[in-house]
């Protein structure tokens, strides 16, 4: 999600010059989804889940847990809340995330130090997506 290059859409008639991105993937159709403009709401995601999340030490004394992520290279740390369910892990960030990607890594920190990481299973474009109570 959030790549643009190779798409080849040109000749579009009143859409401005903003490139177009890759804003959702449908597997089971075999369809990309795409949309104009590098803020497209559809990349940006409120949540996300784990099946399982990598701990360095040892996982957290108690769920919730407040700490900051990381979904793409050479980002800034996101808040974030982690909630420990059903045996997998739900992420619930203070701001929506831009291009977090299912099959790609969150890592977690607390200030420098590493916790740990996983791989990102799904995503949530918003609170109704997802029930973390």
């Amino acid at each position: 999600l959030g790549q643009r290059q190779g798409i080849g859409i040109g000749g579009s008639k009143n859409h401005g010059t903003a490139p177009w991105y890759v804003v959702a993937k449908d597997l089971k159709r075999n369809v990309l989804i795409i949309g104009q403009g590098a803020q497209h709401e559809l990349l940006f995601s409120q949540a996300l889940s784990c099946k399982e999340i990598f701990w360095i030490n040892s996982p957290p004394a108690s769920f919730p847990y407040q700490c900051v992520a990381k979904v793409r290279y050479r980002q800034s740390d996101q808040a974030c809340t982690i909630h420990q369910q059903d045996g997998s892990y739900l992420v619930v960030f203070d701001e929506a995330q831009r291009a977090a990607t299912p099959g790609q890594s969150a890592v977690f920190y607390d200030g420098e130090i590493c916790l740990g990481g996983g791989v990102i299973e799904e995503t949530y474009k918003n609170q109704t997506e997802f029930n973390h109570e």
